[in-house]
Order: C-alpha cells, then structure tokens, then sequence
C-alpha cells in the first residue's frame, strides 16, 4: 500500500473514532465565553502555533469571539523568553494581558504539555498561571492530552492510530475541530466567502 492511501485510511479512521462529544462540550465552552463577555488565548507552538495564529483569524471574524495567541507577536514573545525564560513566556503575556476569570485559554498542542518529561513546559506554566487566575482551560490535542487534558475543562483528543504518525494527524486534526467549531451553528455568526 501507498503511504498517501495509509495516511488517508488514517485520517478516515481518526475522523471516524474522535469523540464528538468532546468537540460539543468545546462548542458549549466557546458559546458560553462570547455571552459573557470572556476572550480567548490560544496557546500552541511549532506547528500548533501556526494553527493558532489561522484560529484566532477564524474565531474573531466567523464568531464574533475576541482571540488572541502570544506567537503572532514575535517581539513581545521574543522579549519574554529572553528575560523570563522560555517556560514561562506564555504565563507572563497572560499576565501581561490581564487574564481573568471571565477568559479562556484554547490549547493546540500534540502532547498537551508533560510536567514528568518536562515537555512544553511553556504550556505547563501557562494552564497553572490560568487555574490560578480562574479562567477555563480548553484543548485540542493528541496522545493522551497530556497536562491539558489532566486540568482542562473541555478538551478533544485526537485518537492515535499510527504512533509514529502522531504529530501529522494531531496538528491536522486541530484544524479540523476548530473549522468544526467555527462552522457550528452554536458559534457561527459570520458567513464565509465561499
């Protein structure tokens, strides 16, 4: 077989198994933080980040929901890192923008953040700095979840179905879920062009 026919059979599998349940409970999540009032940070890196930085487009101008990530500021981002450290980059410019209770973070990562392998710490940090402060923590991740779904609140797990194939499909599948959620009727509010 071809490795385009077993990446795809893949996808299938994956987009058959995904609990839609769990893409429901964001949905509700994301709903509830337009009504009253709340923004939403995503928090990714690598290529996480880039899904960020298309979402936060898609929430704001399709949902009507203020979003924001910390990587499409490189100089802010850069900054942090340099004087505060790369773990606790996104902890700061949550502080720095004056998270609260009434916001939420969105996390896209593959791993979801690891504190016993001290992998994405940044992220770590970022989801205690939130817990802290009393916002709800939302994410779309691979693998277990990791940290993000060990304190989320509504989190999708993209299934694994080929280990060493984890990273393509769980950053692809972020971008699933989210057009899923920006398309829902609950969130929706704008029409796309096409």
């Amino acid at each position: 077989m071809q490795h385009s026919q077993t990446f795809m059979r893949e996808a299938a599998e994956i987009a058959a198994t995904i609990d839609t349940e769990s893409i429901e409970r964001l949905c509700a999540e994301l709903a509830a933080l337009r009504e009253r009032g709340g923004r939403l940070f995503l928090l990714g890196v690598g290529g996480s980040a880039a899904n960020c930085a298309h979402a936060v487009n898609d929430f704001r101008k399709l949902c009507n929901i203020e979003a924001y990530a910390p990587t499409d500021n490189v100089s802010e981002l850069t900054a942090r890192i340099n004087d505060e450290g790369w773990d606790g980059a996104f902890a700061g410019w949550l502080r720095g923008s004056r998270a609260g209770d009434k916001d939420a973070v969105l996390v896209m990562s593959v791993g979801g953040g690891n504190v016993e392998r001290k992998v994405s710490m940044n992220i770590v940090e970022a989801l205690r700095f939130a817990k802290e402060r009393g916002l709800r923590i939302l994410g779309i991740v691979g693998r277990d979840g990791g940290y993000t779904r060990q304190v989320g609140d509504a989190v999708v797990v993209v299934p694994t179905v080929a280990p060493d194939r984890v990273t393509p499909h769980a950053e692809a599948f972020q971008a699933v879920v989210w057009h899923c959620l920006v398309s829902h009727p609950a969130l929706q509010q704008s029409q796309t062009k096409w």
